[in-house]
Formats: C-alpha cells, structure tokens, sequence
C-alpha cells in the first residue's frame, strides 16, 4: 500500500487514484474526511499522533506525508519557527527509537509544532522491516531545514534523498505556491521532477520543446485564455439598469456576476457578448448560462472595458494582486484576513473616468479556489464554505503531487488527466 498523513481532502490520493494506485489516508479533520469518502478515497479518521504505525509494517510501498502548516505558515503566528529545535529533538529521537514526545510537547508554544516530527515515527517502524520504497513529503518553505535532518537520517537508512523548494507553477498549476519538499527512495536516484513550464514561454530548441508558459487562473477556470472576462456594470448598477448587482459588503461570488448576465468576455475594446452566436456560445466562452437558446441575451454597455480584474490572496496590507491573465499567488484560508477576493482595477486602455465607482470585491468561491489548486472543477468538496475553504488551502495540488510521485510508482504522467474547468 501508500501509506499518506495527514491525507487532507486528496491532495496526494486524487493523482495517485488517477495514476492506478490507491493509498490509505490517515486524516483527522471531519470535513476533509467526508470529502474524501465523497471523492471514494480510502481513509482512516484518527489522530496521526495516536495512531499504531507498526501495523503498516511489512506492507507499505510508498509513503506520503504532508503535516499541518499552521504553526509554520506566514498566515499564522509562527510559533512553529519558535518550537523547531524542538521539533529537530524529537525527529532524532524517534529516528533512534526513542519516544519523547510527551516531554517536548509541554515546551511547544504551538502544540501542532511536533506533528511535523510524527513521520519520523512511522519511518522508523517501516525501516525495521526494509520499507518503504519510497518517501514524499510538502511542507510551507520553512520546514525546510527540517526536511534536511530527515533526509540526512534516511541517507544512513541507504535511500538516495533530495530536499529542496519547488513553485508549483512550475508544473502547470495556476498558482505560484511553494513549497519545502522531500524526496526519497530506495531503489532509484532522488531528484526533483523536470518543470513543465515558466513564467515566459520558452522556444522550441535543438534539445526538444521549450517549456509552455505559466497557467493564467482564466485559462484555469475557462474564462477564456486570450479574450479577457471582465464584469459589465450598467448605468443603473445592473443588467439595463436597475439596483447595483453588488451592493458594498454583499456576499455575492464573481460566479454569480457570469450567472446574472453581468459578466462578458472582452477581446480588446469589443464586448462580445452583445447577443447570441449559437447553442454553446457561452460554454465555450466560459460563460456558464442556463436559459434557452430563444431567451433574449443580457444588456451590456460600453462601460465593460473600464475594469480589469485581479485575485487579492488576503485582506493584509502586503497582499498578493495577481491579474486573471497570470497564475494565482499562493492562496491561504482558515481566518478571515485570508480571505480572497476578486477586486476591479481601472483598465489601461479604458477611457478617462467619469466619476464610476469600481465594482466591490468579490469572493471567490470554493470551487474557484479548488480549480486554481488544480483540483477538478467538479470534486466534491464537503462542509460549508470556511470548512471547504480551509480543506483546500492546506491541500498539496494535485498536479505538483502527479509530478512528484509519477517517477516513483512507475506510471508516466499525462497532463491531460488534470483537465483544466469544463
């Protein structure tokens, strides 16, 4: 089997099902594990930390493990930073088979501290019987000298391991999220996975194709890859006039601006969606519309090309504002000043203002978020919107994790697995 901690929502287990191996999650969060009973992924609900680990002996090929972030992540406090030397304490510790446990968690600031040491616990059971395989572990970049004491500690156990800090948009996720990796393994050379692609789209050369540019979050969420989607405000607020679509503090999604015809897609200064052009317009354009084909299409004015719109990754003072024609800076949830919004820029090429007031920000929804992860648009992500929001930013994404572990289980890795939004 593939043993994962920490399982999460999928993160490991989505590419690993789609690569023809099935895992065995150890999750605790409720809602991850409803998500991943809803995703038919195998999961035992417990706590990493009490769970026995010699009952995997014997029968484990691979092993994942990816600790919670939040003592470590520059979202939180960073207490994690504070508890490392601790945390280095008891991975040499329960890498020479001794159980410290209790005394350092009574000296952390942050009792989440050591669960970054819990592998260390699991790896030493494993290696008495000559497993596993192979090792694959993420963290936030600040974990990284930990990831070195465990690859230091796997090397005298004969694995060939490598630890470094890989950008996920690197791989074709549209996100530039990073991330502290180690790889290990018995039976081939550790390395890090070629990348894919690049902030610039490289030429092909002598050596084969260069590397395709950076996923755009439009092109993730079928927005459009060349047109550009931007948010119709109209006269009177809304489509025709009428009250204003997003009243200041509504909790309203960009999703629902493309629902109530506020939303259009934009090549240059032509708004095209200024009637019908067939059955499936709106799909192809990214426009998802559910009356029929007679219905007469929505107003849209000249005003469209005023805005651009980009994805704030936080409320702070030093939040990430990336444009829909570029990757996502890396998201964060679980407090309310992470919360991502989509905010309106005046548009370089728009004419002089008038005095017309941008549009609010607007949340992303859940299922954006999921997709800018690299999750498929229709997972089935479980809990309300903090729970689900909170399971997909402490998710690993799914296509960084495919990269990762294709080379280990032998199984070449096809891109078109990880299709982008229907």
């Amino acid at each position: 089997m593939v043993l994962d901690l920490f399982a999460g929502p999928g993160g490991w287990s989505h590419p690993l099902h789609l690569l023809g191996i099935r895992d065995v999650g150890l999750e605790w969060d409720e809602w991850a594990c409803r998500t991943r009973a809803a995703a038919g992924l195998l999961t035992i609900r417990t706590d990493v930390a009490m769970y026995p680990c010699q009952m995997f002996a014997g029968r484990t090929r691979g092993f994942i493990a990816s600790p919670p972030c939040q003592a470590w992540s520059m979202a939180g406090k960073r207490l994690g930073l504070v508890d490392r030397p601790l945390v280095h304490q008891a991975v040499a510790d329960l890498a020479s088979g001794r159980d410290t446990r209790e005394r350092l968690l009574a000296a952390c600031r942050d009792e989440r501290s050591l669960l970054a040491a819990e592998p260390m616990r699991y790896l030493h059971a494993l290696n008495g019987v000559g497993e596993p395989e192979w090792v694959a572990m993420e963290e936030v970049p600040d974990v990284l000298p930990l990831w070195r004491q465990y690859a230091a500690i796997l090397r005298g156990w004969g694995f060939s391991a490598w630890t470094g800090i890989l950008n996920a948009a690197d791989y074709g996720v549209p996100q530039t999220r990073k991330r502290a990796i180690l790889l290990a393994s018995r039976v081939r050379t550790a390395e890090p996975p070629p990348p894919t692609h690049a902030r610039l789209a490289e030429p092909e050369s002598l050596f084969g194709p260069g590397r395709a540019q950076w996923v755009s979050m439009a092109e993730a969420l079928g927005w459009g890859a060349t047109d550009r989607p931007v948010p119709t405000i109209c006269a009177g607020g809304g489509p025709g006039g009428g009250p204003e679509p997003f009243p200041s503090g509504a909790r309203k999604t960009l999703s629902d601006a493309r629902d109530r015809g506020t939303w259009a897609p934009m090549v240059g200064d032509l708004v095209l969606a200024s009637r019908r052009e067939g059955p499936g317009w709106g799909t192809r354009h990214g426009i998802r519309d559910d009356r029929s084909a007679e219905a007469p299409a929505p107003t849209f004015t000249a005003e469209a090309h005023r805005w651009s719109w980009s994805l704030r990754s936080n409320n702070q003072t030093n939040a990430t504002v990336r444009g829909l024609d570029e990757p996502a800076g890396t998201l964060f949830f679980g407090h309310r000043a992470n919360e991502c919004t989509w905010v309106a820029e005046p548009s370089p090429d728009a004419p002089p203002g008038n005095g017309i007031e941008p549009p609010p920000p607007i949340r992303i929804t859940a299922a954006e978020a999921g997709i800018l992860q690299s999750f498929p648009a229709g997972y089935p992500w479980q809990g309300n919107k903090g729970q689900r929001f909170s399971q997909i930013g402490n998710a690993v994404p799914p296509r960084l994790a495919a990269h990762l572990l294709a080379p280990h289980i032998g199984v070449p890795f096809n891109p078109d697995d990880f299709t982008l939004a229907a």
